[in-house]
């Protein structure tokens, strides 16, 4: 079965799949920071 038969060349993670990891980090801290950020701001305004 071609699923389980993994050659030396297949193990691992590429170089592109962390590529897509880290940019699909970056997206989720960029929309948490978007979403959250007037919130969290708000609580450090100093009258």
């Amino acid at each position: 079965m071609r699923i389980f038969d993994r050659t030396a060349r297949d193990v691992g993670a590429s170089s592109v799949e962390y590529a897509i990891l880290v940019s699909l980090i970056a997206l989720a801290i960029a929309v948490a920071v978007t979403a959250f950020g007037g919130a969290v701001s708000g609580l450090f305004v100093v009258f």
